[in-house]
């Protein structure tokens, strides 16, 4: 912990702005503070008593957006809940939210902009600030970031990384394991690869911190990747799934476009670690371009992906006459979603008209114009499962990397 850099930072910055500061985590919770106190508000000192931001404090300040911003801002005073007008200072790492600096005005006669100009003065201490919180929030940090570091390579099928987990004490019990792995898979790449690590590697260690059946977690460019025990039910992936994304949303300051939480197969042994990350790996790429599947999805479950997977960048390559044939005529999109929605129905075209929001006599039309372009039976056997596995191939190319 770096508790007396912290406090040294934080009593640096006050000294220059000649404000009462309060620094608090993400949580919201009193990580230190400034001694200067010489017109503290109700909510300053009720803050420093009970160390955690009251709900209708919190719920003032995050509707002047605190919880998504990147830049200092003004949050005015509020009388009913006793309160000055203040500043709120985001401290970012490389886009990686740690904390917030709050700069209490002193009167009602003292402008935020007074606050926001002097704030140049103080950035390397805030710089600084910034980085000892990161240390800290990320739980020792150069040596969990080795650890993570090695159980990736396994994950990659590093023989050496693989020969050094059999000595971890999380798999000392023995198996069986699942991999599983989380992503945002809607969502934009960060930018800079090592925030995104640090984005998912914090979340991740929210999301299973006390969930006994979790195991192990590390944080990738644009995912993570948890070690768990075999036969966890649906509810704990569930959970694990929204505080991962109340984790993740802190951080990159909005919330996950599409969370997935795919699933390996169980393993006995470790040598099939890196069989069950691959395949943890496919099923949250196949649950983010097939909304059939759900969002918590197991390898054994995500069916022609399997196959399309495999195949790999060669799926692109395997082209259908007869979808080539529907893919040009379709230029209005009416066709192939109508189709590829009444195989995965098992051909029920009143279920089709309902998710569509369409008449059972427009299904039933459209049908008739793809047997007219193409000159088959869309529904029978080998025609049908022709066009299946090709509305199936064009997803999987859509899906997201990582």
């Amino acid at each position: 912990m770096h508790t007396s850099a912290i406090e040294d930072a934080v009593e640096r910055i006050a000294g220059t702005l000649r404000r009462g500061l309060s620094l608090e985590d993400l949580d919201g919770v009193l990580v230190a503070y400034s001694s200067h106190q010489s017109s503290a508000d109700r909510v300053r000192v009720n803050f420093l008593l009970s160390k955690k931001v009251p709900a209708d404090v919190g719920a003032w300040q995050l509707r002047h957006g605190t919880g998504t911003a990147v830049r200092p801002v003004a949050v005015p005073a509020n009388a009913d809940l006793g309160m000055l007008g203040r500043v709120c200072v985001p401290l970012l790492v490389k886009g990686f939210r740690v904390g917030y600096l709050w700069v209490q005005q002193e009167s009602e006669a003292d402008p935020a902009a007074d606050i926001l100009a002097a704030l140049p003065r103080v950035r390397p201490d805030l710089d600084r600030l910034a980085e000892l919180l990161l240390e800290d929030n990320t739980a020792d940090s150069e040596h969990r970031t080795r650890r993570e570091t090695d159980f990736l390579a396994a994950c990659g099928g590093t023989a050496s990384a693989l020969e050094d987990l059999w000595g971890w004490p999380e798999v000392d019990d023995g198996g069986p394991w699942q991999v599983a792995v989380i992503a945002d898979a809607g969502g934009p790449r960060a930018a800079d690869p090592e925030a995104g690590t640090l984005m998912h590697r914090a979340a991740a260690l929210q999301a299973t911190v006390g969930v006994e059946p979790f195991l192990f977690s590390a944080g990738a460019p644009t995912h993570a990747v948890l070690l768990l025990r075999a036969g966890v039910g649906y509810a704990a992936h569930a959970d694990v799934l929204r505080r991962y994304g109340e984790g993740l949303a802190k951080r990159a300051g909005r919330p996950a476009a599409l969370l997935v939480l795919g699933l390996g197969e169980p393993f006995a042994g470790l040598e099939r670690l890196a069989e069950s990350y691959g395949q943890a790996r496919c099923a949250a790429q196949a649950a983010g371009v097939e909304p059939q599947l759900g969002t918590i999805v197991e390898y054994r479950s995500i069916g022609a992906y399997q196959m399309l997977a495999a195949v790999g960048w060669q799926a692109a390559a395997a082209r259908s006459i007869y979808f080539a044939e529907l893919e040009e005529q379709d230029r209005a999109g009416e066709l192939l979603p109508v189709l590829e929605l009444l195989y995965d129905k098992n051909g029920s075209v009143q279920d089709v008209a309902a998710q569509l929001h369409l008449h059972r006599s427009s299904v039933y039309n459209r049908l008739a114009r793809i047997r007219a372009i193409i000159g088959a039976d869309p529904l029978g056997g080998a025609v049908r499962l022709e066009l299946h596995l090709a509305l199936k191939a064009r997803r999987w190319m859509l899906r997201p990397r990582f």
